[in-house]
Formats: structure tokens, sequence, C-alpha cells
């Protein structure tokens, strides 16, 4: 169940997207207002006025403010103390901010992306958090210092329209000064470390915070610098006034959580700005923003891309080789951002008039028909464009081909509209960088199916809104009359823009009611019956032998819609665990993890995975989960296995020793069992008192009459009394063999249980398996090596150090008597802070509650 708290923490994510949606309305009124006097015509001529000097100057000093936000992760690594390659550095940081520059919400955009590129490259979950937490202070650092200084130096009247509680930021300039010397103050003074749990933040040196408040100032003052060059001569502010304004107005847009500042910070500035300039103002940011925000966003977008087609390549170099790791993991995000931004551009475009030149020249070519379903069909591709991005995030198969197929028909309706070649081109060439990354969208199923959250909705509602608040200023002196939608003709931008607004708006409301009237999440329940007579007809098929465990009927069953696999699983606290990959043949499986996690976040949960092998890591890997090694199976090849040579004498010599003292082996077809469950139940219960413990679940099988009746037995006598038994697990195609409850009561001989495991795979081998699992070995296989991840280190400890609480150790050397192959097994969750809980929760599960963790 999930608690109080937790419902108010969720209840409180998703109120901050309606919060940031009325921080972008109030902006946008506020934009409304101080252009109500100007003519769209009037910005667009502002923004064809700067000339190619200082366009080419913007750009330049657009680089150089990136390449000072990438010396916040050089000094992360300095603080670190970890070597990693400058490149690498600077490409993880880059790709960092041109996506949180435009997204916004940075600590979570940035500090997501970093982990996933820091994490491939062998950082801890650990180290990540410190890094990202000093580039969060470095960039905060940036604005105390800058704006520390330019507030104090050159003080800004704010406008009286503000309703500030103050006239001057002299004050707030003064508080950011002893802020920022209140930071090297602590560095001089303090020399201990903070303490956040279990981890311990390190303070950087006196000469590193230095570095901190330069290039975080630095940062900022170029950026103010793009704009203050972009800025006509007609608008009077000095280049420090300039800087006071674009820092206050860019404080106010963090603060907001409102996509990128967008509105928000163009109308701070704007408050500042003389009557008789806003015009000219608001094509200057326009342009601002496209070179600061959305150039880049394209190169590092186009950067993957070309990464991605040189990874298709035979010979590549080790740093193309290296981004292949994770450009699976990045390259969706990228072009779901991509396509989005399409479907805006063509929504924007719908709503802008048309230019005059342009259409005469059309319209010695197309037709007037053609020109009006063109644009109305346009926009429409735009508004799909928007929903096909969340599909793409998704990788969903029909979600890619859609998408290129509304890009093809985007461009062309913006050729045949009124010549738009420049969009065209822009979408040409988001569709050429989509096609050669077809195998990254491998899930078949509808985007109807989807999820949509209410951070995805609140940005398709921001481009809505944006594309319709254009559309309104752009044509605000064409008076409203009925006779306005029925008016075709080529100049008639404001009709066609009535209509296109319409059609959109009709085609995002069909889709919200579509996604309205799905049926509603339903709560989980154990299996019934029924359904475990549907997995077990799955499991006759499945090589593997730990789909086994669904039959314990303690987890609840998630069934593909044409029961062809399933997934386990059960829920703790907010953790939703499946035990294993789920089940099924392997595209089965792979769409079946997706719709797991689509069900877990309708119910406001955490997927988690637990015990997986390799074979699905790609995918957990795209879902943006983290893997964190729990330990390895040990697997028999049973071909080759004897018990002839020096190296197996000590085998040789249990096997003939409890031959001698009368014991014998048995395999016993499940049809028999029934008669032997008393005397199995009784060594059941001598075997727990003896061990002093209790059953577990989930993980591992317990003494259940119905859960034993699904399988052989293999059991040990002793002077023809059963002393040891053994449920089998039995592979499809006898591809593995392994065994689940193991118990033995008090008279059982020394040695038992290995004699038991010698037998079984004498039997297997004479059966015909292939292999027979002894199961994991937990904690082995982990690196206790300095730079490796924090939990392998915590886990290379334990098993060295842990053996007065669990034999961890002499489980593995045990193990390694049968010549095993050892392959690893996984934990895929959310990372971060939420690792603990998760890691809490799949104990209590495991351990059948808080009595059994504390238990034995």
């Amino acid at each position: 169940m999930i608690s109080g708290k937790q419902q108010l923490a969720g209840f409180s994510r998703r109120l901050l997207p309606f919060i940031a949606l009325l921080l972008f309305a109030a902006a946008l009124w506020v934009l409304h207002q101080a252009l109500s006097k100007f003519h769209y015509h009037d910005i667009v001529r502002w923004v064809h006025a700067v000339s190619v000097t200082d366009l080419l100057l913007a750009i330049g000093l657009t680089i150089l403010s990136y390449l000072a936000m990438t010396a916040y992760d050089q000094l992360a690594f300095v603080y670190l103390r970890h070597p990693l390659q400058r490149g690498r550095v600077m490409l993880a940081s880059f790709i960092s901010y041109a996506f949180s520059n435009n997204i916004g919400l940075s600590l979570l955009t940035a500090g997501s992306i970093r982990y996933r590129l820091y994490s491939a490259w062998g950082l801890s979950a650990e180290q990540i958090t410190k890094l990202v937490s000093f580039t969060v202070v470095t960039f905060w650092l940036g604005i105390l210092t800058a704006g520390g200084l330019v507030f104090s130096l050159q003080p800004l009247v704010l406008p009286a329209v503000s309703h500030l509680p103050i006239t001057s930021v002299r004050t707030l300039g003064i508080l950011f000064l002893l802020l920022a010397a209140a930071y090297l103050l602590t560095l001089k003074l303090r020399h201990a470390p903070f303490q956040l749990r279990s981890w311990e933040f390190a303070l950087p040196s006196l000469k590193l915070g230095f570095a901190q408040l330069f290039v975080g100032a630095l940062d900022w003052c170029l950026a103010g610098s793009v704009l203050y060059v972009l800025i006509p001569e007609q608008v009077a502010f000095s280049f420090l006034q300039l800087l006071g304004i674009y820092l206050l107005a860019q404080v106010v847009a963090l603060i907001s959580h409102v996509p990128g500042g967008l509105g928000v910070f163009e109308s701070m500035i704007l408050l500042f700005a003389p009557e008789a300039s806003s015009a000219e103002l608001l094509g200057s940011l326009l342009l601002y923003r496209g070179i600061y925000y959305l150039l880049p966003l394209v190169a590092a977008t186009s950067l993957l891309a070309v990464t991605e087609a040189l990874n298709r390549k035979a010979v590549v170099g080790r740093m193309v080789q290296l981004v292949g790791q994770w450009g699976s993991v990045i390259v969706p995000q990228f072009l779901a951002l991509s396509t989005l931004i399409a479907g805006a551009v063509l929504l924007f475009s719908g709503a802008a008039p048309a230019v005059p030149e342009r259409l005469h020249w059309l319209r010695e070519f197309i037709p007037l028909p053609v020109v009006e379903v063109s644009h109305f069909l346009g926009s429409l591709a735009g508004a799909v464009l928007l929903l096909l991005a969340r599909g793409l995030q998704r990788r969903l198969d029909a979600a890619y081909l859609l998408t290129l197929v509304f890009l093809a028909v985007g461009s062309l309706f913006s050729l045949l509209k009124g010549v738009d070649y420049e969009e065209a081109t822009l979408l040409a060439l988001m569709l050429v960088a989509l096609i050669p990354c077809r195998r990254h969208f491998y899930r078949k199923s509808s985007l109807f199916a989807e999820s949509f959250s209410l951070g995805w909705m609140v940005a398709i509602l921001l481009v809505f809104v944006c594309s319709t608040w254009l559309g309104a200023f752009a044509f605000k002196h064409v008076g409203y009359s009925a006779d306005l939608w029925w008016h075709f003709a080529l100049k008639a931008d404001a009709p066609r823009f009535l209509r296109a607004a319409v059609g959109v708006g009709v085609l995002l409301l069909l889709f919200s009611f579509a996604k309205l009237l799905r049926p509603a999440a339903s709560i989980p329940q154990l299996t019934d019956r029924a359904e475990l007579d549907k997995a077990r007809a799955i499991i006759a098929t499945t090589p593997t032998t730990e789909a086994n465990l669904a039959l314990l009927g303690d987890k609840t069953l998630f069934f593909d819609q044409e029961s062809r696999g399933f997934v386990m699983y059960s829920i703790e606290g907010r953790s939703w665990i499946s035990m294993g990959d789920p089940v099924g043949p392997p595209d089965v499986a792979r769409d079946l993890a997706w719709q797991f996690r689509e069900l877990v976040e309708q119910h406001g949960g955490q997927p988690v995975f637990y015990e997986v092998g390799p074979s699905m890591l790609h995918v957990y890997l795209d879902m943006g989960l983290t893997l964190f090694k729990l330990g390895e199976d040990a697997r028999v090849p049973l071909s080759d296995f004897t018990l002839a040579g020096s190296k197996r004498s000590g085998l040789r010599y249990t096997h003939r020793r409890l031959g001698r003292e009368g014991c014998s082996f048995e395999v016993i077809p499940a049809a028999d069992i029934p008669a032997l469950l008393p005397d199995l139940h009784r060594i059941s219960d001598s075997w727990l008192k003896e061990k002093n413990s209790r059953e577990k679940g989930f993980s591992l099988g317990f003494f259940n009459a119905d859960y034993l009746l699904n399988f052989p037995v293999a059991v040990v006598r002793a002077q023809n009394e059963i002393v040891a038994f053994a449920n089998l697990w039995i592979g499809a195609e006898k591809h593995e063999l392994s065994l689940d409850l193991m118990r033995y009561n008090q008279q059982a001989p020394d040695g038992i249980m290995e004699y038991l495991f010698i037998n079984l795979m004498l039997w297997g081998q004479e059966q015909g398996y292939q292999f027979f699992s002894l199961g994991m070995a937990p904690l082995s296989g982990l690196e206790n090596r300095p730079f490796a991840p924090l939990w392998n280190r915590i886990g290379a400890f334990v098993f060295r150090q842990g053996e007065h609480f669990y034999n961890f150790e002499g489980l593995r050397h045990y193990k390694e008597k049968f010549d095993p192959v050892w392959e690893p097994r996984y934990l895929a969750c959310p990372g971060g802070f939420a690792l603990p809980r998760i890691l809490t929760n799949t104990t209590t599960l495991i351990s059948g509650g808080i009595k059994g963790v504390l238990g034995k």
C-alpha cells in the first residue's frame, strides 16, 4: 500500500506542471499587454533588420558560453579527483545543457542525462550525485557573483507594474555578494565533509571555490552578451543595464519551472523596456532564443544522429564505439524532442501570415484549393507530430513509421501552402536523422495504450496555446465575423488560421477523450487457478526454469494480450517488483517489460526487475532504469560432467561413501507425489526447526502442497526411509534442469545435499539435459576497485567480510567444485536516492515481512 506521505509527494509532483502552466499563462498575458500596440509585421521587420555581423557575433558568443558551461563539469572532475577524458566531459556537459536549457527542470533533466552518460563511463551513482551537486552549486554561484556585482554597480529601478516591495535591486546585489562570500568563507574555515544519509560530500578547496565563482560568472556574462549584441540601437540599454535585467529575468524564469523559461523570461525583460521599443526588443528576444537555445539543441541532436550513422560502419573510432553503448538510451529521447519541435514549427507556421511575395509566385503554379487544404492539413500534421513524440520516447514502432510519414507530408505541405522552404528543409533534415534509427523503435504497441504524463500533456498544451496566441496577435487587426470561416482567398491568412486552430483543437480533444475513455487500470490481484493454468502452459515452452516460481501462487501474473508470455510480480510500498525477466519468446518478453512499466506508471509506482539476466539488459536501459549487479548464477554443462579425474575426487568420495552407508537416489514423477506429501512435510518442518528459520517467498520456493504437485521430486533414502528431497524444475526441450526446495531431516548423513546434487547431474546427463542450474551466488563477481560503482564496492566488501552473517564466499566456493559457467544477475530499477527504498522493499518481500528481515 502507498502511504499518505507518498500520496502527498505524488500529488506535489503532479501539481508542479499545472503551476508552470499558470505561470506561463501569466507571462503570455504580460507579453500580450506589452505588444498590444504593435503589429506582427513590426516584429518580423526588426528580426530582419539584425545584421549578418551581429548574428555571427551572437553565434560566436553562444559557443563561448557553452564552452564555459562545459567547464562546470571539468571543475567537478577536479573536485572528484577522477580522471576522465576531456572530450567525454565536454560532450556530456554540452548535451546536458542543450537539453536542460530548452526543457527546464535542469537538476532533473541535466542530472538524468549526465547519469546515463557518466555511469556508462564507470562513475558510480554517488560520484555522479556529487558531480551534479557541484555543477548546480557552480551554476548558482555564477548568478550570485555576476548578479551581485551588476546589481551593486548598476542598480536597476524596478517598474511599478512589478508590484514588488522593493524599488531597487542594490539590496539584492549586496545579499548575493554576501552569499558568495559566505561560501568562500565556509571553504576556508570548514574542513569536515557534509553528511547526507550515508554519503559524505567533501568541500572543495578554496582555489576551486574561486574557480567556481569565476567560471559561473563568465558563463552568465557571455550569455547576456549574446542578447546585447542582438538588441537594436533604438533600445537604449547599456551593457550593465541589460545584463542586470537579463540576470533578474533568468532567476524568475528558473523559479517558474516553465520549460526553458518560455514567455516568463521575455515578459520580464519587456517590463523594463520603453513602450516604444517593445516590438524591437521582442524581435531580438526571438532571435536570442533561436540562437542560444534552439541552435545548440539542433547541434546536439545532429551530433547523436551522426553518431548513429557512424555506428553502423564496420570500422569506427573508439570514441564512437563508446558512444554506441549509451546511444540506444539517448537517441530516442533526442528524436522525441526533435519531433515535438517539428510539430511546434508546423503549428507556428500555420498561425503566422505567409510571405506575400511567395504567395504571388505560388498562385502561378498551385490552385487555391490546394493551398487551403495544405495549410489546414499542415497544422493537423503538426498536432499529430506532438502526439507521436511521446510514442517515439516510448520506442513504439508504429510511432516511428508514422513520424516518418508526417515529417515527409509536413515538409510537402510547407511548400504547397506558402513556399516555406526553411521549415520544409528543417523537417526534411529531421526525417533524414530519423531514418537510420529504426532499430531503436521496436515496441509493438498502440499510441492510445501509452500513458501521457502531466509533463507531456502540459508541453503539448503549451505549444498549442503559444501557436493560438501567435495567430491571435498576428491577425488582431482583422475584425472577427462569422463570414471569416467561409472566406477563401490567396491573401486570407486569418481565416486559414482560424480553421487550422479549430481543427487542431478538435484533434487534440478527440485524442484526449479517447485516452479518458480507456478502461481504468485494474487493481492487481493475486493469481487465480485459471491464470495459473495459462502460466503453466507458457512455462512448458520456456527453456529456462526460473519461470516455475509463478506456480507458487504468491505473485500477481500480468499476461500479454495473446497470453504468450507473462510477468510475475509483487508490490511492496511503491516498488512493483518483477521476479526475473518477463517470461515468453524474446519479442513478447521485450514488449511485456514495457507494458509492465506502463501498468506501474498508471498506479504511481516504480518498476523493479529483480534477478534479471544479460539477454534483456538493453531493454531496461532503454527504459531509463539503472542496473545493479546482484551476483552470478552457476550453470553446470552436463554434456561433459563426470566424476572421473583427480579434480573430482572429493565429489567421487562423497558419492561412494553415502552409497556404502545405504543411501539411494530416485526421481519420483509428479503423478506419484500426493502419496509422499506427509513424509515431505515432516522433513520440511524438521529442516526449518533445525535451521531456526522461517519460510521465505517471492524469489524462493516454500513448502506448499499445490505447488509441489506440479513437479517431479528427487528423493534420497537412507535405509529405505526418505531423509532428503528437492522438487525439480524442468526446462523446455531439456535445455535446463534445476531444483528449488531443498530439505533434509536430522537423520540425514553428512554430505546429503552434495550427494543429491551429484546424482541429479548424473540423472540429468542420462536424460539428455544440457545444463544443471545451481542457482545464484549473491554478491559474487562484484569488483572492489577504486573507480568501480559504489554498489559494486559495497557488495564486494560484504562478500569478503560478511561471513558472520551469511556464507557468501563459502557458497561461491561450494558451487565452484562443480565447474559451473557463471552468468551475472542484475537488479534493474530507478537509481539515485530511490535505491535504498527499493532494496528495502525487495528484501522485505523476499523475507515475508519485517520479521523475516530481522530474523534468520
